[in-house]
C-alpha cells in the first residue's frame, strides 16, 4: 500500500465535500418559527373555546358535562374541556365547527374554593375526569416570540436576499462588497482551453504567451533588471477572440486565475463597486502569482468627465479611482497580472491606460486569409462534412469575418443541411450559410409582378455589367434578384482584402454603386427607391474622402476627422462645410455620368444579362463572362498568389538538393491551387 495514494484519495474525497451554506441555517429559523406560531397559537390541537361565567361553570359540572379540568393558577382562570357527546350542547355546533377537544374558559375566584367544588362534584359522582394545574412561566418564551417573531422573520428574509444579491459573506455589509471574481484552477478544470485551441492571432497569441511565461519563469527575467509587466490590454471588434485568449491563458498558465466583468462591480449601492475591487486584489494577493481578467473594463474604465455637473457618476468613477489604485498605488502587487478586454478603447480613461498599469496593448484584429482558414480548420472539427468542402475557399468567401462569424458559418451550415435531411454538410450547405449570414433568408414566396422583376433584374444587372468594366472594382461573383432579408435583389463581390486603398479604387466602386441607379434612369426611364443603400454607401464613402482622406480637388491634404465624442461642433467652418457638400455633389455627378456612359456603350450586353436574369433569378461570374468575354483586369488576390506559387517555384528550382525536406514548402503551398474559381461574397441590396 502506498500511504500517499492514499492521502491524495482522501484529499480528493475532501473536496468533493459538499460545503457549509449559511442559507440553511436562515430557512431552518424561518420554519422553526413557523411552527412556534402554530404550536403556540393554539396548544389544543386546533380546538376552539369561549368563555363562560363561574356559575355556568358549576351547573355543566353538576349535569355530568365536564371531561377534564385544568388549572391555572398564575392568571386564575380554568379550562373544562366538554364530552363528546355534550359538544353540540354547550356550543350548538358540531366537531368539525368546534375541534376534537373543545373548552369553555372561566374567571375562578379562589383554588381552595374550586378544589372543595370539584371534590363534592366527584363525590356525587357527576364529574370523574382529571384535575391538572399549569403555570404561565413556561410560556414566557413563547410570547416572546409572538411579540419578536415578526420582526425577526423579516430580518432573516431581508439578510437572506441581501446576501443572495451581494454573493455571501465578506467583506462590507452583509457581505455585498466581497467580488464575484471566478476563480480557475487548472487541477480542477477537466477540459482547459490552451493555445491550440486558439486559431490566428498568432502576434497576439505570443504576446500572451510572454505573459505566462513571466509567471512561470520570473527569474529569467528579474536577473537581467526587468520588470514584469502589470497589465495587459486586449483591443479589437466583437467577436475575434479576447475572451477566448484570456480563457488560453488560465489553462496554459497553471496558476490562480479571476475572471469578472466589468459590469460585476457595478451595484445599487454607493461604495460597492470599490469595496469589490479591493476584494478582488486581496484575494489575489493571497494566492500570488495569480492573473486577474476583467472583461468588458469599459464598464468601469470608461474616462471621467471633465466637468462634474455634466454626466458625473460618483459610483463608477470611485470604482474606478480603486481599480487605479489598486493596478498602481503605493501598494505592492507583485506576482498579479491583470489582463483586460474591451472593443471600446477609445472610451477608457487616460490614467488606465498609462504604462505602469497596462504596460501592453494587444491588438486582436479581424483575421486575415490565413488566419481565417485556421479558424475554419478548428470549427469544421466537430461538423460531419462532405469531401467536397474546400476550407480555402470558405476562408475565401468570408473577408472581414471575425472568430465567432466563422463559428456561425459552421453551425448555420451544418443546420441547412439538416433542414434537408443529408449525412453530411456539403459545399453548397456552406455557400448558402454564408449568403444567409450576409444577405438573410430567402424569400421566393414574396410576391413580385413582371414589371417590378423586370425593373430590379435591371439594376442588378447594372451593377455587374459596371463592376465588369472598371479596373478596381470588386470581382463578381454572382447576381440574384431572389428576395433576401429586406433586399430585392443583391450583386455578390469578392472584396479585394487591401493593405491601402487609392482614389482610383474608391471611384470605381463609387461608380459601381450607382451602376443599379443609373442603368434604371437609362432603360426604364424612371429611378426607384431600390437604390437607397447604394446611395447610404456612395454618400458616405465620398464624404470621407473628402473630409477624411484629403481626396477632394478643391480641398486636398486636409482631414477633419476629430475624435472628441463631446465635441456638438462642426471641427470647420460652415464655408467649408459648403465646399465639401460642392465637392461632394460634383463628385457624384462625374461617377453617375461615368456610370451611364459604360452602360451605354455596353447597352446590348446589359440587355442580354438582364433577361439572363429574368429566366433564371441567379446568375454567376462564368454567365457574364460568356456575354461580356473575359475580363481584363487580375484581382489582387489572385496576383498575390500567382506571385506566392511562381516563388515557391523558383525556390524549388534553385535547391533540387532539399527534396528530402522540402515537405514543409509543400503544406504551405498545397492550399493555394485551384484559386481562380474561389469566391468571396459581399452584398450590394436593393432596398424594399
Amino acid at each position: 500500500m502506498n500511504p500517499n495514494n492514499n492521502f491524495s484519495n482522501n484529499n480528493n474525497n475532501n473536496s468533493k465535500m459538499p460545503k457549509f451554506n449559511m442559507g440553511w441555517i436562515y430557512g431552518l429559523c424561518i420554519i422553526g418559527l413557523i411552527i412556534a406560531f402554530i404550536m403556540g397559537g393554539n396548544s389544543t390541537g386546533g380546538s376552539a373555546g369561549k368563555q363562560l361565567a363561574y356559575s355556568d361553570f358549576q351547573t355543566y359540572v353538576a349535569k355530568g358535562y365536564a371531561e377534564s379540568i385544568v388549572v391555572n393558577k398564575d392568571n386564575g382562570k380554568l379550562k373544562m374541556f366538554v364530552k363528546p357527546n355534550y359538544i353540540r350542547t354547550v356550543f350548538n355546533a358540531g366537531t368539525k365547527q368546534m375541534g376534537p377537544n373543545p373548552f369553555v374558559e372561566v374567571q375562578y375566584g379562589s383554588v381552595e374554593k374550586l378544589e372543595g367544588f370539584i371534590d363534592a362534584a366527584r363525590a356525587q359522582g357527576v364529574f370523574k375526569g382529571g384535575l391538572s394545574y399549569e403555570s404561565d412561566q413556561g410560556s414566557i418564551l413563547m410570547y416572546i416570540l409572538q411579540a419578536v417573531g415578526p420582526i425577526i422573520l423579516f430580518f432573516a428574509i431581508w439578510i437572506f436576499l441581501m446576501r443572495r444579491m451581494g454573493g455571501g459573506g465578506g467583506p462590507g455589509i452583509l457581505g455585498v462588497g466581497k467580488s464575484k471574481a471566478k476563480v480557475y484552477d487548472k487541477e480542477k478544470n477537466e477540459n482547459p482551453i490552451t493555445f491550440k485551441d486558439v486559431a490566428g492571432q498568432e502576434g497576439a497569441k505570443q504576446e500572451v504567451q510572454e505573459i505566462v511565461d513571466f509567471l512561470k519563469n520570473p527569474k529569467k527575467y528579474t536577473e537581467l533588471g526587468g520588470k514584469i509587466p502589470t497589465g495587459a490590454l486586449l483591443i479589437g471588434p466583437p467577436g475575434t477572440g479576447k475572451t477566448l485568449l484570456a480563457k488560453a491563458v488560465a489553462g496554459e498558465a497553471g496558476v490562480p486565475f479571476f475572471s469578472m466583468s466589468g459590469s460585476d462591480f457595478v451595484e445599487m449601492f454607493v461604495g460597492v463597486g470599490a469595496s469589490r475591487v479591493r476584494d478582488l486584489f486581496r484575494q489575489a494577493k493571497e494566492k500570488a502569482p495569480c492573473i486577474i481578467f476583467i472583461d468588458e473594463i469599459d464598464a468601469v474604465g470608461r474616462a471621467r468627465s471633465q466637468n462634474p455637473s455634466m454626466g458625473s457618476n460618483d459610483e463608477r468613477e470611485s470604482t474606478l479611482n480603486a481599480l487605479l489604485t489598486e493596478m498602481d498605488g503605493f501598494g505592492t502587487n507583485s506576482g498579479i497580472i491583470v489582463l483586460a478586454a474591451t472593443n471600446r478603447a477609445d472610451m477608457l480613461d487616460k490614467a488606465l491606460l498609462r504604462a505602469g498599469r497596462f504596460d501592453r496593448q494587444i491588438s486582436v484584429d479581424l483575421p486575415d486569409l490565413n488566419e481565417r482558414k485556421a479558424i475554419f480548420e478548428v470549427h469544421l472539427r466537430p461538423i460531419k462534412r462532405d469531401a467536397s468542402v474546400d476550407v480555402e475557399m470558405l476562408a475565401r468567401q468570408t473577408p472581414g469575418f471575425s472568430g465567432a462569424d466563422i463559428a456561425n458559418v459552421c453551425n448555420e451550415a451544418a443546420l441547412i443541411a439538416a433542414r434537408h435531411g443529408k449525412k453530411s454538410v456539403e459545399k453548397q450547405d456552406f455557400l448558402d450559410a454564408v449568403d444567409r449570414i450576409i444577405g438573410g433568408l430567402e424569400k421566393k414566396t414574396k410576391v413580385m409582378t413582371a414589371s417590378e422583376k423586370r425593373s430590379i433584374a435591371i439594376h442588378e444587372a447594372g451593377h455587374a455589367t459596371i463592376s465588369w468594366f472598371t479596373e478596381h472594382a470588386n470581382p463578381l461573383v454572382k447576381v440574384s434578384i431572389v428576395p433576401r432579408g429586406r433586399a430585392l435583389g443583391a450583386a455578390w463581390y469578392m472584396p479585394e482584402e487591401r493593405q491601402i486603398t487609392t482614389k482610383e479604387a474608391m471611384l470605381d466602386e463609387i461608380c459601381s454603386l450607382l451602376g443599379g441607379r443609373a442603368a434604371e434612369e437609362l432603360f426604364t426611364g424612371h429611378i426607384s427607391t431600390g437604390a437607397i443603400n447604394d446611395l447610404e454607401r456612395v454618400t458616405k464613402s465620398i464624404y470621407g474622402m473628402i473630409a477624411y482622406a484629403g481626396m477632394g480637388t478643391n480641398l486636398p491634404n486636409i482631414s477633419y476627422y476629430n475624435n472628441n465624442e463631446y465635441n456638438f461642433q462642426k471641427p470647420y467652418s460652415e464655408t467649408t462645410a459648403k465646399a465639401i457638400d460642392d465637392e461632394a455633389i460634383r463628385m457624384i455627378a462625374e461617377q453617375y455620368d461615368r456610370a451611364k456612359a459604360i452602360l451605354t456603350e455596353h447597352k446590348e450586353g446589359h440587355n442580354q444579362l438582364a433577361q439572363l436574369l429574368i429566366e433564371r433569378e441567379v446568375i454567376f461570374a462564368e454567365d457574364v463572362e460568356k456575354i461580356f468575354g473575359k475580363r481584363q483586369w487580375v484581382s489582387r488576390s489572385q496576383e498575390i498568389l500567382e506571385e506566392t506559387n511562381n516563388k515557391a517555384e523558383s525556390s524549388t528550382d534553385s535547391e533540387p538538393a532539399k527534396d528530402a525536406e522540402g515537405h514543409n514548402d509543400t503544406e504551405s503551398t498545397a492550399g493555394t491551387e485551384n484559386t481562380e474559381n474561389s469566391t468571396t461574397p459581399s452584398t450590394d441590396d436593393q432596398n424594399q
